[in-house]
């Protein structure tokens, strides 16, 4: 199958490693790549002004681009990105049990999310039905699984598990081009459950990607973020929305308070380098997380060291994955590959796939998700929630899938 041509063309690991955070006692060193293929065929020009007018007013999940608009890595990818700086719940976790500090330790994690986006002006790809993907990082101690959940709308689940946290979350991308800015409001919600028991909870900010036409592209995030929990403290995050001139951008300032709106400590920084905690505005900052260095080969997508590994796949790997992680799908890997024609050649291929797909359950044959499964009690009209329903690692142990599809083949 054409899938597994991709998969027989994948370039090994090339030398390199990526280390971060606190790998624990007793795990080895996990060496990954630190830099892309390089391109096999050069790049070609496309028509912008055709693509931008026969896109205005749309949601950007059901337009069809040329992989040229595309980055090499998939929508689960990019949530699997989030996990850069896991150790920042891992210190939340160490902090005692309803303190300010271990909010602040979680906001910070929720707000450096977003750190990876500066300079990104590429697509991710859209996932087909059913698509997954996995991140297994003993070095940073946790396990990934995400999932495309359902097609239309897009939602994609994730439940990701630490050594001492379980983070769960789904989310619904909807996207609108407007003609000079793409505007992305993420519908979902985000949850960290602590070993003790402590439970939390948010909601994403929107995002835009402006100047499309006119001026240097750039990425925004603005809007409150809101991080409740079981207990009796909550977080309040502000990104500020980048104005036409604003020569200090990225600002987020937010505060940590009890259930009597008393604020017991403060958060301020930017989401792309740095951010630092107050116990009061008099007191000296202390920096709580800081970004990594660029990558030394960024490539045109501008990804991070961390961004580069996500899509690695080495021979040990290749046998471990289902026929669906988002590593095997044969457009996304030849665009990483630098062979363009024929990631153009696979990504139509799969679009009409999707479609199919899309028709099937328009017809009212829902294709059910195989790792994850709608939660009790959602109301039909509103936005449907999922949890995991386990299996997937000790299904992987063993080297035995069951009940797979192979969705990238012919």
């Amino acid at each position: 199958s054409r899938a597994s041509s991709a998969q027989d063309e994948s370039p090994k690991a090339m030398d390199g490693s990526y280390r971060t955070g606190s790998g624990g006692k007793g795990v080895g060193s996990v060496v990954r790549r630190n830099r892309l293929p390089l391109p096999v065929e050069e790049e070609k020009s496309i028509s912008l002004w055709g693509l931008i007018k026969s896109m205005v007013g749309k949601d950007l999940t059901r337009v069809c681009l040329p992989v040229y608009f595309n980055e090499p890595l998939s929508a689960l990818q990019k949530v699997a990105e989030e996990m850069e700086n896991s150790e920042l719940l891992d210190m939340a976790a160490a902090a005692p049990k309803g303190s300010p500090d271990r909010l602040v330790y979680l906001s910070t994690f929720a707000v450096c999310g977003y750190s990876s986006s500066e300079g990104r002006t590429s697509k991710p790809f859209n996932p087909l039905a059913l698509e997954t993907y996995e991140l297994d990082c003993p070095e940073k101690g946790f396990r990934l699984l995400t999932e495309k959940v359902c097609h239309h709308p897009t939602v994609l689940a994730m439940h990701c598990q630490g050594r001492h946290w379980t983070m769960t979350g789904d989310c619904n991308l909807k996207s609108k081009f407007s003609g000079s800015c793409i505007t992305i409001n993420p519908l979902g919600t985000m949850q960290v459950t602590f070993h003790d028991g402590e439970q939390f909870e948010w909601h994403k900010v929107t995002s835009t990607m402006n100047n499309l036409i006119i001026g240097k592209l750039y990425v925004d995030h603005y809007g409150t973020m809101k991080i409740t929990s079981n207990g009796e403290l909550l977080a309040k995050i502000r990104f500020k929305e980048q104005g036409f001139m604003d020569r200090n951008p990225h600002q987020v300032k937010g505060h940590v308070e009890d259930c009597q709106g008393n604020k017991l400590a403060y958060l301020n920084g930017k989401w792309d380098s740095c951010m630092f905690s107050q116990v009061d505005p008099q007191s000296p900052p202390v920096r709580v997380w800081e970004s990594a260095p660029p990558a030394q080969d960024p490539t045109r997508y501008n990804f991070t060291s961390w961004a580069i590994t996500l899509n690695e796949i080495t021979p040990d790997l290749l046998s471990k994955l289902p026929q669906t992680d988002s590593r095997l799908r044969p457009d996304q890997r030849f665009l990483e590959e630098g062979r363009y024609n024929q990631a153009n050649e696979e990504k139509q291929r799969l679009e009409e796939k999707q479609r199919a797909a899309r028709k099937i359950q328009e017809d009212g044959q829902q294709q059910e998700p195989r790792w994850f499964r709608r939660k009790p009690g959602c109301v039909e009209g509103e936005h449907v929630q999922y949890e995991y329903i386990g299996g997937y690692w000790e299904m992987r142990e063993t080297g035995k899938w069951e009940n797979i599809k192979d969705i990238f083949g012919l």
